[in-house]
């Protein structure tokens, strides 16, 4: 082998005319895919569910390999989008129609926050970080929980909120960073706290280090009763 082959590095041992198969090939591929989101009618791509994004993924690998590898056929690449197509309609039409498959499959409208407080049946099987959450919180402009009346995670993972209005917010959990939101097992002063777990709140003499009535959390931070910027 010579070093600094130029074709070798290049094209390796395909032909200069294979860089006109390989057009051909992203032709095709990108004529199917566009094709199959066209009859699909699939939705915008921040409303795409988990069963969806496995088509879009599966589309991907597929076009991929039939673009640029010259041992992979065209014809059975155009079957796969095709079965593709098919188990789309399928499943699509079986989420129409059925209750139990559409929750197995697209899942659940999940409520995590009812009156500045969180949901724990929810807050248990949630896979998200408290970090991301509360990023995601103060890009909406929350400062706390207590501006909160609802909260729900969507399908499709985005965060709807729905807030109390300026006269009936309440103390709530702060959702700052760390640094702007300490945390103690004893509380240092007499005041309002908030449990960092569930964000139930209550008046706490200083010293005292006392579990959440609500989920037995032994973590408190100092509550915060700011109104929201309109």
């Amino acid at each position: 082998m010579d070093a600094f082959d130029w074709h070798r590095f290049l094209l390796d041992d395909k032909p200069l005319s294979f860089l006109i198969e390989v057009s051909l090939r992203v032709l095709i591929a990108y004529v199917v895919v566009f094709v199959f989101l066209k009859v699909s009618g699939r939705r915008g791509i921040k409303q795409l569910s988990l069963f969806e994004l496995v088509v879009i993924l599966t589309l991907g690998s597929a076009s991929g390999d039939v673009t640029f590898y010259d041992d992979v056929p065209v014809l059975p690449v155009l079957v796969v989008f095709l079965v593709l197509l098919l188990l789309y309609r399928l499943t699509t039409w079986g989420i129409a129609h059925s209750e139990k498959l559409s929750k197995l499959i697209e899942g659940e409208v999940i409520t995590l926050i009812v009156n500045g407080l969180y949901e724990l049946k929810s807050l248990d099987g949630l896979n998200i970080s408290e970090d991301e959450f509360f990023m995601e919180l103060r890009q909406s402009g929350v400062e706390h929980l207590g501006q909160v009346r609802l909260a729900l995670i969507e399908l499709d993972g985005q965060l709807s909120l729905y807030y109390f209005d300026a006269q009936d917010v309440r103390p709530g959990l702060s959702v700052l960073p760390p640094e702007h939101r300490p945390a103690f097992t004893r509380v240092p002063d007499t005041g309002l706290y908030a449990c960092t777990r569930c964000g139930q709140t209550g008046q706490i003499t200083g010293g005292e280090s006392p579990p959440c009535p609500r989920c037995k959390n032994a973590l408190w931070s100092a509550a915060l009763a700011t109104r929201r910027a309109q």
